[in-house]
């Protein structure tokens, strides 16, 4: 099967607020402020957005947003559930909306106070018991101590750990590339801030095997983004990003960050079913990959995500990191705005913005030649990913 928007469709707009630990503004503002700044970006005028994709745990309501940008009539909006898991489901839910002419152009967002305001990693023990399938899932499970994302994640690294020997200087490896990538990125909430390895080894355990700076930080921002027809796009203020491919995919016996009942837990099956259909939609590999932007909400999961794609074997990852292979002038340059652990966590949307930069030739930490850019979204859940290339 192949997705007949793919190569078809292309980002034209992106815009998004100062990431921060203090917006000091109301997380309707920020939606508002991104998506100015990237309708602006993509040459349009709002009354010409006539659709709209974000994400069910998204605060600010379509028509609110419409209403404040003063777009006047919308023939498509849908959201996208599953957290970080939706990021780039969005762009594949817009990519479908407007190949399919249910609009023109759409506006994709996500805008929050994940910092100041709702901090969901601090995990779940507050909330009230109510017979909704989510809740009773986390009645069953947080009486034994799963409370947080980061102790949901550490039974995957352990197992990890065990069956393949990797180490926590392995996953250290993955927080000091993207802090030594946002160093260099002004836009980046821990700019001119590099780590090193000993830094990541002496920082105060979170949930063992996982340290402070293998967790990423909650972040205060809005990112947006314009999706249109790369016909259209081509006539618009700046290159398009070609959506070479959008895929999602959840898996079997798939839960929400604790797939524990799995016959191997090693690998992310979810993500290497959105790793098939990218591959089959592009006729790429992962040789032809340029740079990639992974999911690192938590440092043990990008390893996995790299087997998934074919980067290399299973259980190789940790080889493959080394030598910083996964940082600039490396093989494979990972997260070269910082990522989620270096510049902000905005649900992933901000590495969508990284690799739309990276086609477009003009990122801060600008791959050479980066024809091919990999994206995807939040791992353990439900999940997605993207191919952005470079118009041609």
């Amino acid at each position: 099967m192949t997705m007949k928007f793919a190569g078809e469709t292309a980002i034209a707009g992106i815009g998004a607020t100062e990431f921060s630990k203090s917006s000091g503004r109301s997380s309707l503002r920020l939606a508002i402020e991104c998506a100015e700044k990237a309708i602006a970006d993509a040459g349009l005028e709002p009354h010409q957005i006539d659709g709209m994709v974000n994400f069910t745990v998204e605060e600010s309501p379509e028509i609110e947003v419409a209403r404040n940008l003063g777009i006047r009539e919308l023939t498509h909006f849908s959201r996208i559930h599953h957290s970080g898991g939706a990021a780039c489901g969005t762009i594949h839910q817009a990519a479908m909306a407007v190949h399919s002419g249910a609009c023109n152009y759409c506006l994709v967002f996500r805008a929050f106070n994940e910092r100041s305001e709702t901090r969901f990693g601090i995990g779940v023990q507050d909330r009230p018991a109510t017979p909704s399938p989510i809740d009773v899932e986390f009645g069953w499970s947080s009486p034994f101590g799963l409370l947080t994302p980061a102790s949901w994640v550490a039974m995957f690294a352990r197992r990890y750990m065990h069956e393949y020997g990797a180490t926590s200087e392995d996953f250290g490896r993955v927080s000091v590339a993207d802090r030594k990538h946002a160093a260099t990125n002004p836009e980046a909430f821990f700019y001119q801030k590099p780590i090193t390895l000993e830094d990541h080894q002496n920082s105060r355990f979170i949930v063992k095997p996982l340290h402070l700076l293998d967790c990423c930080q909650e972040s205060d921002g809005g990112q947006a983004f314009i999706v249109t027809t790369a016909e259209r796009a081509r006539d618009l203020a700046q290159p398009p990003a070609i959506i070479a491919s959008a895929a999602q995919g959840s898996g079997e016996d798939q839960q929400m960050m604790k797939s524990y009942y799995r016959d191997d837990i090693t690998g992310i099956p979810e993500m290497g079913i959105v790793a098939r259909q990218l591959w089959a939609d592009t006729g790429l590999s992962a040789r032809d990959i340029q740079a990639a932007v992974i999911y690192d909400h938590f440092t043990p999961l990008v390893l996995p995500q790299l087997e998934e794609f074919g980067f290399c074997k299973r259980g190789e990852a940790k080889d493959f990191i080394q030598n910083g292979n996964i940082e600039m002038g490396g093989d494979l340059p990972v997260n070269p705005n910082g990522g989620q652990l270096g510049e902000a966590y905005i649900h992933g949307m901000n590495g969508i913005a990284e690799g739309v930069r990276q086609v477009r030739g003009h990122a801060v930490n600008q791959v050479s030649d980066a024809q091919n850019v990999l994206v995807t979204a939040g791992t353990a859940v439900p999940t997605s990913a993207l191919i952005l290339s470079r118009d041609h």
